[in-house]
């Protein structure tokens, strides 16, 4: 089976507490939000890491300036992932036959994973497949479309890139509840992760190798108004439902055990859990309806903690903690899971062998 041969992560320099952030946005949006203002108190994020510095917030930018900025920051950091991970796995950066850029937050063409050519050295016949549209399912489903390249072509070695710059779509003059949830919940990150095929040697590393078992990738009709962006003049505005949790807590786990059972297992097969915080409530809603209570999900509180949410890279960062603690666990199943625009969930399922 394909597998996970290493994971690496990054995030810009900049650090915002999230103290810092409310008092930003008591300034930005006044009276006019008081009463929305605990959700930087209830969104259990202490801190999350920008794409340039606070006060860059303060001052109007159009979409052009914006853009510019997300180009400039994906292409560094998509550079550092990458680099990282050629070193992790002992390969050379032009080792990677094939790589799945994954990003929602900004626009370019050519995509990044293109620029990145004039940065490092890359196989200049590397299969190129940029994904954008997916939101926080990207960097799942760029596992699980990977997994399915290399089934195809074993011996080859499958590069997923993300970066999400998700600050960059804060819009200062929209007062709307969407906006200010989002202006509290969601950062910047990047990560980049080496799915391989079974016929690529396995090399001793930091982190466990598990087997890449099978995906499910579903898209609920009539759903397009849960979340995504709506590209405006100013540039990419939110959009997210306060339904997103009960519909967590309704579909989640008909969803996986759809999974599960085309493998022959059971929910209460699954001994660990990455599974992308979409916030404190949807946290909730995903305990609630796999009926977890025993830390199953202590990586994904820890990184929407520590980093917020990224999207698409945040199920890197979660899966780069478990994957440091699960050495020697044979036979052991774990789920990786994300919800994203469309509305839609990406399963993929891990077998430590």
């Amino acid at each position: 089976m394909p597998y996970i041969a290493g994971i690496t992560t990054a995030t810009p320099p900049n650090i915002l507490e999230q103290k810092d952030a409310k008092r930003v946005a008591t300034q930005l949006f006044g009276s006019n939000a008081e009463r929305l203002l605990p959700v930087f108190d209830n969104a259990l994020i202490d801190r999350r890491h920008f794409a340039t510095e606070i006060e860059w917030f303060l001052q109007p930018h159009d979409f052009t300036e914006t853009n510019d900025r997300y180009i400039e920051t994906s292409i560094t950091l998509a550079e550092e992932v990458v680099t990282k991970l050629a070193e992790q796995c002992g390969i050379d950066t032009e080792d990677f036959d094939a790589i799945f850029f994954v990003s929602t937050t900004g626009i370019s063409t050519p995509s990044i994973d293109a620029r990145l050519f004039n940065r490092i050295s890359l196989n200049k016949h590397i299969k190129r497949i940029p994904i954008w549209g997916l939101g926080c399912a990207a960097g799942v489903a760029g596992i699980a479309r990977a997994s399915e390249y290399v089934r195809a072509f074993p011996k080859h070695r499958a590069l997923v890139v993300s970066v999400e710059l998700c600050s960059l779509a804060f819009q200062r003059n929209d007062r709307s509840k969407s906006n200010i949830i989002a202006a509290a919940l969601f950062g910047d990150g990047a990560a980049a992760c080496l799915v391989a095929g079974d016929e690529v040697p396995r090399i001793q590393c930091d982190l466990s190798q598990p087997s890449i078992a099978g995906s499910l990738s579903t898209t609920y009709p009539n759903t397009l108004d849960v979340m995504g962006w709506r590209i405006s003049s100013e540039g990419l505005k939110i959009v997210l439902s306060k339904n997103i949790p009960s519909i967590v807590t309704s579909l989640v786990r008909e969803n996986i055990e759809e999974l599960l059972a085309s493998h022959g297992i059971a929910i209460e097969d699954i001994r660990h859990y990455a599974a992308h915080p979409g916030g404190a409530k949807v946290m909730d809603a995903y305990a609630e309806a796999l009926s977890l209570s025993h830390g199953e999900l202590d990586h994904s509180l820890a990184v929407l903690r520590g980093y917020g949410n990224m999207s698409s890279a945040t199920v890197f960062f979660i899966l780069d903690r478990l994957l440091r603690e699960t050495h020697g666990e044979s036979g052991a199943y774990g789920l990786v899971s994300a919800l994203g625009p469309g509305f839609s969930s990406e399963l993929v399922l891990l077998k430590w062998e």
